[in-house]
């Protein structure tokens, strides 16, 4: 048995410990662990029953004390949780506080539950550049709810949204702007608008609600067949948190199991061509003989010699006239 079977059957035994194991090999930088974890995703098998619901918002809107909540509900309701929670990347030192599983206290001592937090590694799109692997691994330990908590909630903190089947946006009843800085792409995408710490100010919440219900008529919906819902919520109060899980329960109602398989194989295809961008880009680089010429490209565009299009362009050009002279 080889390392990659003996970790998955580990990882399919149970274990929480494998899937630690699962998860920090697959975002090691190393060859050795890159190799090691395309073993592990070649021998993982399809889940399609399962849920994936991606949860986003500005900061200070309360994410993961929402998770918190939110996760018993559904362990109470028989479902296994595992939170892959983003924590932002320092652009300078790399390093980020992992702080998500400190503000899931009872979550993450759950039988029935996993929380990982994880770096973004300054990657835009609000999620790192493993999420997607982290899923299939946490849907191979037999977790049927995956919960993805993003960085934040701006232009670019949308990605999250092609990789799941259900978007959830939080926002928050107070913070001055009416539509609390929130943009329009990213409403489109949303399954369900909450308007979270709504005990802070009632009046406030109920015209955030109308506010945001009035801006939903002139969006279409993500999903067919499917209206976006607005929900106030407090954690404080214990309010608003089961009429979610309803709706949420709603939302992956048999009737749209075939619609869910249809968009997850839309976002396989755009997995397929983002993989492809990046193996490439790896491949590039470690070529021996582009080594030289990247390095003098690269000098050009930054001191401003020569455009960054441009260097871009010759290098490609020569690259392919390498790979058209080898045929």
């Amino acid at each position: 048995m080889s390392s990659a079977e003996k970790l998955l059957a580990d990882l399919r035994a149970g274990s929480r410990r494998a899937l630690s194991k699962c998860l920090s090999v697959l975002e090691s930088t190393t060859a050795q662990d890159r190799e090691l974890a395309y073993e592990l995703l070649a021998l993982c098998k399809p889940h399609g029953n399962t849920w994936r619901i991606g949860v986003t918002g500005p900061p200070g809107v309360g994410k993961s004390s929402f998770l918190e909540e939110f996760g018993q509900i559904l362990l109470r309701q028989g479902r296994t949780v595992a939170v892959l929670a983003v924590d932002p990347s320092s652009t300078k030192t790399g390093g980020s506080i992992l702080g998500d599983k400190v503000r899931m206290p009872q979550l993450s001592l759950e039988d029935r539950a996993f929380v990982r937090p994880s770096p973004s590694r300054a990657c835009l799109g609000g999620i790192t550049p493993t999420t997607r692997d982290a899923i299939i691994l946490c849907e191979e330990a037999s977790y049927d709810t995956i919960l993805i908590e993003t960085v934040g909630v701006g232009q670019s903190e949308i990605e999250v949204a092609s990789m799941v089947d259900m978007f959830l946006l939080l926002a928050l009843p107070t913070a001055g702007d009416e539509v609390q800085g929130i943009k329009r792409g990213i409403m489109e995408m949303a399954h369900a608008i909450l308007v979270t710490k709504s005990d802070l100010d009632e009046g406030a919440s109920n015209r955030a609600q109308a506010i945001l219900r009035s801006a939903m008529q002139f969006m279409l919906p993500p999903t067919e067949q499917w209206s976006v819902r607005i929900q106030a919520v407090s954690v404080i109060k214990q309010y608003g948190l089961e009429e979610t899980a309803k709706l949420v329960r709603s939302f992956f109602d048999e009737s749209r199991s075939k619609l869910r398989e249809s968009i997850r194989s839309e976002q396989r295809q755009q997995w397929f061509d983002m993989a492809l961008h990046h193996e490439l880009f790896d491949m590039l680089v470690s070529q021996a003989r582009a080594t030289t010429l990247l390095a003098d490209l690269r000098s050009k565009a930054i001191i401003g010699t020569l455009p960054p299009t441009v260097a871009v362009h010759r290098l490609l050009s020569h690259l392919q006239l390498s790979i058209t002279e080898q045929t």
